[in-house]
């Protein structure tokens, strides 16, 4: 029985037509589960670390703000928790996306993770790594990976 689902979503206020497509798909394909009124579902989003503040250039405009950044998505998440028919939670991390999720998946115990994959393939996934493969890998219960369409 699904009691605890991890649904680990890329909704980031700036993220690209592809990353909000990929998102909006995770939440329909978890709405199309078939849950018990006492499941719960938790909805995650992992921030990358800071990078130093030396590292940022004086010369250009910097991203913005973490304060900014951490409402827009907390925001975001609260419209996809709207639509839920069962009851949420929303958890905001900060750390390697792949190990945070596993994490999460740890501490609440969870029976299935929920997670996109934006389907990168050859020198793309070598480069910027598939954080959907490393959770299957590594993850302490089943995954469900949605895939673009």
């Amino acid at each position: 029985m699904l009691k605890t689902i991890l649904v680990a979503l890329d909704a980031k206020a700036s993220s690209s037509p592809a990353q909000t497509e990929i998102a909006d798909l995770v939440i329909e394909t978890l709405q199309n589960l078939v849950m018990s009124p006492d499941s719960k579902v938790i909805l995650c989003h992992v921030f990358p670390p800071p990078n130093s503040e030396m590292e940022l250039p004086v010369d250009r405009p910097h991203p913005e703000s973490t304060a900014t950044s951490y409402l827009q998505v907390e925001k975001q998440l609260q419209s996809y928790q709207n639509r839920l028919a069962v009851p949420s939670e929303i958890e905001l991390v900060t750390g390697d996306p792949a190990e945070e999720i596993i994490r999460l998946a740890n501490i609440h115990k969870a029976n299935l993770i929920v997670i996109g994959s934006r389907g990168l393939t050859g020198l793309n996934r070598i480069v910027q790594g598939s954080v959907s493969s490393q959770v299957v890998e590594e993850s302490p219960c089943s995954v469900l990976v949605v895939k673009a369409k």
